[in-house]
């Protein structure tokens, strides 16, 4: 197993190496990221779009048109919708989900930011990612980019995590903290 996750974070490693390469002879850091987002908001909302990259019963043809497909109602840059294309060609789709992290990563680092990892109960407005980011800026010390994601579960509050440090302050782990609490009491 441990080898498996290896073999897909090279090879999400060497795609995404290739598309920020691309992003960067183009001028196109900031279009390619939003459509990566984009596109790893589906897949995080989407049972079938995920079992479309993970097929190995769907023929290379047949990932390549819903891929493309996609890629066009999503209004994805002609950069990524070619570069989807060139992946489900090269039957690389399952590694999708790593390459749009290794992206993301390299063009983090690029601009000398850490990235902080969000999770909220609802979606953040602009006005409240506006302010976390801030609040993060100045905890940390250097910029920060916010990849904010929607966790229903949490019913309230949010999850930050930046590095190796984290902070929840969700209403589910509260709970949680509460019920063990209570199990100690009786």
């Amino acid at each position: 197993m441990a080898s498996e996750a290896t073999g897909v974070s090279g090879i999400a490693e060497r795609y995404a190496a290739a598309l920020f390469d691309l992003a960067d002879e183009r001028r196109t850091f900031d279009e390619v990221a939003s459509d990566l987002r984009q596109l790893r908001t589906m897949l995080a909302a989407s049972v079938d779009l995920s079992r479309l990259v993970r097929s190995p019963i769907l023929t290379r043809g047949e990932q390549g048109k819903a891929i493309a497909a996609l890629a066009t109602h999503a209004d994805f840059s002609p950069l990524v919708r070619d570069f989807l294309a060139v992946v489900a060609k090269n039957r690389r789709l399952f590694a999708i989900p790593a390459m749009i992290e290794a992206y993301l990563e390299k063009l983090a680092e690029r601009r000398g930011e850490i990235t902080a990892q969000v999770i909220a109960a609802r979606p953040l407005s602009e006005t409240q990612l506006a302010l976390l980011s801030d609040q993060l800026r100045r905890s940390a010390g250097r910029r920060v980019s916010v990849d904010a994601r929607v966790d229903p579960g949490l019913i309230g509050g949010m999850i930050v995590r930046v590095g190796s440090r984290m902070v929840d302050g969700s209403i589910k782990s509260k709970l949680q903290r509460l019920q063990l609490a209570m199990k100690g009491i009786g």
